[in-house]
C-alpha cells in the first residue's frame, strides 16, 4: 500500500509542477492566450481553474504524505516485533574466558599452618 501511495504522490507532484509552470505571476501564462474576455472558458475562468487546481493538488499531496506516514510506521512495528522475537528466542552464549596475566599477583588465600600447642 505504501508503494501505491508513493506513486500517487509522484504523479500529483508532476501535475502540480505543470500547473504552476503554466501560470504566470503577472496574470499572463495560459490565460494570456485568450484575447476575448467574453469566451466561456476565458481569461478569468482559466486563472480560477489553475488556482483551484494548484490548491487541490497541494492538499492531495499533503493528505497522501500523511497516509504514507501511517503505513510506514505500521510496517516498522512489525519489523521491530520480529527482531525482538529473534532476540528472545536466541540461545544464550557462554561468557568469554579472559586470559590471566602471568605478571599479576595470585589472589589465592594464604595456606595456614596448624598452630602449635604447647605441651604440658
Amino acid at each position: 500500500m505504501y508503494t501505491v501511495i508513493a506513486i500517487l504522490i509522484v504523479i500529483a507532484s508532476v501535475f502540480l509542477t505543470l500547473v504552476v509552470l503554466v501560470q504566470n505571476s503577472k496574470g499572463g501564462g495560459l490565460a494570456a492566450n485568450f484575447a476575448s474576455g467574453n469566451q466561456t472558458f476565458g481569461v478569468r475562468q482559466t486563472a480560477d481553474f489553475l488556482e483551484k487546481a494548484t490548491w487541490t493538488l497541494a492538499i492531495v499531496i499533503i493528505v497522501l504524505c500523511v497516509a504514507a506516514t501511517a503505513f510506514v510506521s505500521s510496517r516498522a512495528e512489525s519489523n521491530k516485533s520480529s527482531i525482538k522475537e529473534k532476540i528472545e528466542n536466541a540461545a544464550p552464549v557462554a561468557q568469554p574466558q579472559f586470559p590471566v596475566d602471568a605478571a599479576a599477583p595470585a589472589t589465592e588465600a594464604p595456606v595456614e599452618t596448624p598452630a602449635e600447642t604447647p605441651a604440658n
